[in-house]
């Protein structure tokens, strides 16, 4: 009997519960997969790639193969001939950042001489150095107050306790965690014995499902997303908007699901009420369980998320390194890594210790901002909207709903969130407000900064202030 070809999806899908994203976007990604009746085909970029995935990452692919598809599986490593090569000269540029993100996460301690002999057999796999980049787990998910509640909830699921959490709905910014814990998610129920989690894009269910009513596999497909289904982690839900026939099936299948007691996670960028485009009925369902936000990191939580990864990876950051990169970094989660590798492939390859020199370098390469300029507290940037509207604190904070006023009180919060470190709830609570108002305040001015010239405007004149105000 031939295997299925989303088996290397599964098999995808497994890993990315496994490996540090590093190792899956440098070494599998670029795979070319084939599935027939003998098992599964892999095709290599090169020599030097098939002898490291021989002797690093088959064994791993074999168990999760074997794991997806309920039996043993063949996997075959062949090296891609030359004429079969991907035509786009940026995935090689891709494939080639991605290699170098991986030798910075492994510490650059690949050996050199393993390029000159990429032809010859593989030599004994040596013990894997400690990667920077940490896995996807609940355990190197670092908590704080930006992300306790999704953090605790995602672990529930997973546990499969806390039963009215279903759906549990992920939001925030690219790179603030939600997919590690939708990666976490997957893994610690892989762990406790549900083998049957599929976990997905939104992009991929929308592909598999426009393929089934092409090759006329519906039954297949509902069969995957519904009768063996035992988890369904979807991710970037916002991907949907206006495809009305993928959002009709997607509320069919959390219905049967949600009915079933089959566990739901979904993430997106922004609230499932904030989704434009998004049919009435599937909103309803997203938003019926928990929706938990996760914010960005203030400096006590950037503080902690930079030295687990550096001590994961056997790093020893200076204290004034350590200092200089909280106060210079202020986005998200990703930022940081990306830093940290620059910082550590910097200092691998130069033969030198981690000094502030070169974690300035690192910084003006990755997130170039002037580490002296101050962070504003949220009354200061309230102060300086007042007194640009010749209004005062007060009248912002109060309870009122005239127009003019909740603009200005819009555009204050909009712009504590750019020049405070101060969390969204306390941006919210020192105008009087609550957390949801306060996110809608910002996604609002947000969307009207592009439509809007005189917004723009007033923005650009505050936004001279506040410099002016944080460089002292």
């Amino acid at each position: 009997m031939s295997f299925p070809p989303e088996l290397w999806d599964g098999v995808l899908r497994r890993l990315g519960a496994e490996l540090p994203r590093h190792a899956l976007e440098a070494w599998v990604h670029p795979l070319q997969a084939e599935t027939g009746p003998e098992g599964l085909r892999l095709r290599c970029p090169s020599a030097f790639h098939r002898a490291r995935i021989e002797a690093r990452w088959l064994a791993r692919i074999e168990r999760c193969a074997a794991a997806e598809a309920g039996r043993p599986v063949t996997v075959c490593l062949e090296v891609l001939e030359r004429g079969l090569a991907r035509p786009s000269a940026a995935g090689s540029v891709a494939s080639a950042v991605a290699s170098a993100k991986a030798a910075a996460g492994e510490l650059c301690t690949a050996d050199p001489a393993a390029v000159a002999s990429a032809r010859s057999p593989a030599p004994p796999p040596r013990p894997a150095p400690r990667q920077a980049t940490l896995p996807h787990t609940f355990d190197t998910f670092v908590v704080g107050p930006a992300n306790a509640l999704a953090r605790e909830a995602a672990f529930a699921v997973a546990r499969d306790a806390q039963r009215p959490l279903n759906p549990l709905f992920l939001v925030s910014d690219a790179g603030l965690g939600k997919t590690h814990l939708a990666r976490a998610v997957q893994g610690e129920a892989l762990r406790r014995g549900r083998e049957r989690c599929v976990y997905e894009s939104a992009e991929s269910f929308t592909n598999h499902f426009m393929a089934s009513i092409r090759d006329r596999s519906m039954d297949r497909f509902k069969r995957r997303y519904r009768q063996d289904c035992e988890m369904l982690v979807l991710e970037d839900v916002q991907f949907l908007r206006a495809k009305n026939a993928t959002q009709l099936e997607l509320f069919h299948t959390l219905s049967h699901l949600i009915d079933a007691g089959v566990r739901v996670v979904l993430t997106g960028d922004r609230l499932p009420r904030d989704i434009d485009g998004l049919d009435p009925r599937l909103r309803s369902r997203m938003g019926a369980g928990l929706v938990a936000e996760i914010e960005a990191p203030d400096a006590a939580l950037r503080r902690e998320i930079l030295r687990s990864k550096a001590s994961h990876g056997g790093v020893r950051l200076p204290e004034e390194c350590l200092d200089l990169l909280v106060e210079s970094l202020r986005g998200s989660v990703r930022d940081l890594e990306g830093v940290l590798i620059q910082l550590v492939a910097s200092a691998s390859l130069l033969k030198r210790s981690i000094d502030l020199e070169l974690t300035r370098r690192a910084l003006h390469k990755i997130a170039p901002m002037d580490p002296r300029e101050a962070c504003l507290d949220v009354g200061t940037v309230v102060r300086t909207v007042t007194a640009f509207f010749g209004t005062t604190p007060e009248t912002l904070a109060a309870r009122t709903r005239r127009r003019d006023i909740l603009a200005q009180r819009q555009l204050a919060m909009y712009l504590c969130r750019q020049y405070t470190d101060a969390p969204l709830v306390a941006i919210a609570r020192a105008l009087g407000r609550d957390h949801p108002s306060a996110a809608n305040a910002i996604r609002r001015v947000e969307r009207a900064i592009l439509e809007r010239a005189p917004l723009r405007y007033q923005v650009e004149e505050l936004a001279a202030r506040l410099e002016r105000l944080r460089r002292g």
